[in-house]
């Protein structure tokens, strides 16, 4: 049963979201479009850090308010994000305040602790009054699985439906630099993006849907070369963000090059990877071009930004390819990830 209706009146999808900070206000629009297009239902979303944000958004939303309820959970969520910002730029204004940039020039020399030793952390705050995650656990209407990265070990760590916690949605966002290390059941973990960007296996191995939709809000293809220190750290970043979601998709494309030369009998793994179709919506052409650091930027005027444009390029994707759901992929694999 999918969870935005009992009997979809179209194809349904699962989807892949990204982390990226405030960036995923991008996602926030994206989803929007999606949830007022009732001919789609969703059957599991994987998310990773601001991914994994507007997943248990998602499903908390529909839970209890069906579509309209998702999408005024996002909105409140974003919102509330922008209104929390201990630091507020001008309006208008998507530059980092002196104030913050001042704080990450300290996160190289200070600890989280001696940065925060009181241990303030407004999301937590948000995330604990908007999302039921008891009731989630219990009757999430879509699959959910947040990615986190065991701090010890580089493993990556899937909390599912029912493992569902607001420690575990804070450790799919914790970046050890800025954040405390979250301890779940005595093991700690940091920011998902270290292990998955998103988890798009879950997805293929446990969901029934065949058709996947990336929303991609790191570059698959970056600009010129860094020469700067602080430029190449930020490349650095993005590279390690980006890495196993790369070798992932990889891998798919291989397996699925391999399986069209293969004249073995499928079995129900070959069945699976024949079917399924990969789409993405990507940001690249706008995010590509922002400054790493607006990805700390919550100013409420570059949130509504990126969701207006989320949602324009969602509504133009479905325009073009809506008709494609159900029967064919519209991503590219191997041009793209080999």
């Amino acid at each position: 049963m999918f969870g935005i209706s009992a009997k979809p009146a179209g194809p349904a999808l699962n989807l892949a979201l990204q982390g990226g900070g405030a960036h995923g206000a991008f996602t926030w629009g994206v989803l929007d479009a999606v949830l007022a297009d009732e001919r789609i239902a969703i059957e599991g979303v994987s998310g990773t850090s601001a991914g994994a944000m507007n997943a248990v958004c998602l499903a908390h939303g529909l839970l209890h308010g069906g579509r309209e309820g998702a999408r005024r959970a996002l909105s409140d969520f974003w919102t509330a994000v922008a209104a929390s910002a201990p630091f507020s730029s001008p309006p208008g204004d998507n530059a980092l305040a002196p104030a913050l940039k001042m704080m990450l020039q300290w996160t190289a020399h200070l600890s989280p602790e001696q940065l925060n030793p009181f241990d303030l952390n407004p999301l937590r705050d948000i995330v604990a009054a908007q999302i039921d995650f008891a009731g989630l656990r219990a009757a999430s209407p879509v699959k959910l699985f947040i990615a986190a990265t065991h701090a010890n070990s580089g493993k990556l760590r899937i909390f599912r439906t029912g493992e569902l916690s607001v420690d575990a949605v804070l450790a799919s966002a914790c970046l050890p630099t800025i954040h405390r290390t979250i301890t779940i059941d005595g093991e700690p973990y940091w920011d998902g993006g270290y292990s998955a960007n998103p988890a798009v296996f879950p997805l293929f191995y446990e969901c029934t849907a065949a058709d996947i939709l990336l929303v991609l809000l790191s570059p698959l293809k970056f600009g010129p070369t860094p020469d700067s220190a602080q430029d190449i750290r930020q490349r650095l970043q993005e590279l390690a963000f980006n890495s196993t979601f790369l070798r992932e998709m990889r891998m798919y494309a291989h397996l699925r090059d391999h399986l069209a030369d293969s004249w073995l009998p499928l079995g129900r793994l070959e069945r699976r990877l024949a079917r399924i179709r990969f789409h993405a919506i990507s940001a690249e052409a706008l995010l590509g071009q922002l400054p790493g650091e607006t990805r700390l930027s919550a100013n409420l005027d570059f949130l509504i930004c990126l969701r207006d444009s989320g949602r324009a390029h969602a509504e133009n994707w479905l325009a073009r390819h809506f008709a494609a759901l159900g029967r064919q992929s519209t991503l590219d694999l191997a041009g793209l990830f080999y």
